[in-house]
C-alpha cells in the first residue's frame, strides 16, 4: 500500500505537470496564425528551446545543491503559472473591441513563462527517480506507468483546449488557454510542497565544478555518452516542428476548396491529441523494449518513427480517405516522442551518480529541447515553413503544397539521423538489465 500511495502521488505530479503544457502547445500556433502572427511563430516554439539550453542546467544546480527539488519545482511553477495567465490577460486586452495581438509584449511574458516551466520537466524526473529508489522500486520499471499520467494529463488539457475553449469561441480569441495553463501551474505549485523531499549535495570539495553542480558535464569524456548526447541533440530538432506547426497545417485545409468542410479540418486539436494518446500506450511498453533492444534499439525506433510521422503528414490530409494517413501519423509519434525523451531519460539517469542527478537531467534537457529543439524549430521556421508557406501572394492550394514539401523535407533529415546513428553509436550490453536489479539491492535495508 505504500508503495501504491507514493506512484500515485508521483503520477498525479506528472498529470498536471504535462496538462501545464498540454493547454497550450498544440492550440497556441492556430491561435497565434488566426491572429496574424503566422511567421512569427517559429519563435514561440524556439524560445522553449532557446530558454532549455540553460535554465534546466541552472536549476538542476540549484535543485541539486541548495533547494530540494520538489520545492524547487514549486517555485518554478508559481512563476511559471503567474507569467503565463499575465499572457492570457495581455491578449485578451489587445484583441478587446476589435483590436489586434501584437508580438511584442505577449512573447515577452511568454518566454518568461516557458524559462520557469522548462526546468521543471527535469525535476519531475528528479523527484520521481529519488521517491522510487528511496522505497526500493525500480527506475526501469516502475516510472514508465507513472509517467504514462503525464501524456493522460496533457491529453485532457489538450480536449478541454479543443471543445471548450476553441470550440466555445473563434480561434482568434482562444487565449483562454492562457489562462487555463497558468492556473493549472499555480496548482502544481502548491502541490508540490506535499511530495517527497529530496536531498541536496552540498558537499565539502573546493573544485569549481564540484561546487556549482558541474559535474554531470564530465559524462562527455566517456565516448559513448558523448556520442549518445550529440544525437540526442540532432535527434532533437524534430521534437518541436510538429507541436509548431501540425495543427496550423491542418486547419489550413479549413481554407482548402474540397475541404473547407471537413470537421477533422476544424478539430485539429482533436487530432493531434491522438498523438499524446498513442504516447501513453507507448510508455508502458518501454521497460519491454529497453531491455529487450537495448539503448540503441529503442532509440533507432524513434528515428525511423520520426520519418514515418513527418513523411505521413506529407501525404495526409483531412478527407475520409486522407485522413487515415494523419491518424497513422500520430500512432509513430508515441514512439518518435517517448522512445526518445523518456527511455533517454532514464539512460542517463543510470549512467549518472545520485549527487549529480538533477544536473544530468538538466543536460539532457539543455541537448534535446534546448539546443536541438531551438536549431530545429527556427531553421524549421525561417528556411522551410516561411520559405515555402508564409509567403505572400501564395493562395490557399500552393500554400498546401509548400507545406507537403516541409514534410518530406523534415522526414528526409530525420532518416539522415537514424542512418548516422545505426553506424556510430554503440552501447554496452547488459547495462539496462544490471540496473534494474541493482537499483534495489544497493539500497539500505532501511530505505526498502
Amino acid at each position: 500500500m505504500k508503495n501504491f500511495n507514493l506512484k500515485a502521488r508521483l503520477a498525479t505530479m506528472n498529470f498536471l505537470e504535462f496538462a501545464v503544457w498540454g493547454a497550450y502547445l498544440i492550440s497556441m500556433g492556430m491561435f497565434l496564425g488566426a491572429n496574424g502572427l503566422g511567421e512569427y511563430v517559429f519563435w514561440f516554439y524556439t524560445v522553449q528551446g532557446l530558454v532549455s539550453i540553460f535554465m534546466p542546467a541552472l536549476i538542476g544546480i540549484i535543485a541539486d545543491r541548495w533547494i530540494p527539488a520538489q520545492i524547487t519545482l514549486s517555485l518554478c511553477h508559481l512563476l511559471a503559472g503567474g507569467f503565463m495567465i499575465a499572457c492570457g490577460y495581455v491578449a485578451s486586452e489587445q484583441l478587446a473591441d476589435g483590436g489586434t495581438l501584437q508580438f511584442g509584449q505577449l512573447f515577452t511574458l511568454y518566454t518568461c513563462s516557458v524559462a520557469m516551466f522548462m526546468p521543471t520537466i527535469g525535476l519531475c524526473n528528479s523527484v520521481a527517480f529519488n521517491g522510487l529508489e528511496k522505497n526500493g522500486l525500480s527506475t526501469v520499471d516502475d516510472f514508465p506507468a507513472i509517467r504514462t499520467l503525464g501524456t493522460i494529463g496533457f491529453i485532457c488539457a489538450e480536449l478541454f483546449v479543443n471543445f471548450i475553449v476553441i470550440d466555445g469561441t473563434a480561434i482568434q480569441h482562444s487565449y483562454t488557454q492562457f489562462y487555463t495553463s497558468g492556473i493549472i501551474s499555480l496548482a502544481l505549485a502548491a502541490y508540490c510542497l506535499t511530495l517527497p523531499s529530496c536531498p541536496v549535495n552540498k558537499g565539502t570539495s573546493r573544485s569549481l565544478v564540484d561546487a556549482l553542480g558541474l559535474k554531470a558535464f564530465t559524462l562527455f569524456r566517456r565516448k559513448d555518452m558523448a556520442i549518445f548526447f550529440i544525437f540526442s541533440m540532432l535527434l532533437g530538432v524534430s521534437l518541436q516542428i510538429t507541436n509548431s506547426y501540425g495543427s496550423s497545417f491542418i486547419y489550413h485545409f479549413t481554407e482548402v476548396p474540397g475541404f473547407s468542410d471537413d470537421w477533422w479540418a476544424r478539430n485539429a486539436t482533436f487530432l493531434i491529441s491522438i498523438s499524446q494518446c498513442a504516447e501513453a500506450l507507448c510508455i508502458l511498453a518501454i521497460p519491454f523494449c529497453l531491455k529487450r533492444f537495448g539503448i540503441k534499439g529503442v532509440m533507432l525506433m524513434a528515428m525511423f518513427a520520426w520519418v514515418l510521422r513527418f513523411g505521413f503528414f506529407g501525404i495526409g490530409n483531412t478527407s475520409s480517405s486522407g485522413v487515415v494517413f494523419l491518424i497513422l501519423s500520430c500512432i509513430v509519434y508515441g514512439v518518435a516522442f517517448d522512445f526518445f525523451n523518456v527511455s533517454g531519460g532514464l539512460y542517463v539517469d543510470m549512467q549518472t551518480n545520485p549527487a549529480q542527478r538533477s544536473s544530468a537531467q538538466g543536460l539532457f534537457m539543455l541537448m534535446t529541447n534546448g539546443i536541438g529543439a531551438s536549431v530545429g524549430t527556427f531553421i524549421a521556421g525561417t528556411c522551410v515553413v516561411n520559405k515555402l508557406v508564409n509567403v505572400p501572394g501564395l493562395d490557399a492550394v500552393q500554400q498546401l503544397e509548400g507545406w507537403r514539401e516541409s514534410w518530406f523535407i523534415f522526414a528526409g533529415y530525420a532518416l539522415i539521423v537514424a542512418i548516422l546513428f545505426i553506424f556510430i553509436f554503440k552501447e554496452k550490453k547488459g547495462d539496462i538489465t544490471q540496473h534494474s536489479i541493482k537499483t534495489a539491492e544497493s539500497l539500505p535495508k532501511e530505505d526498502i
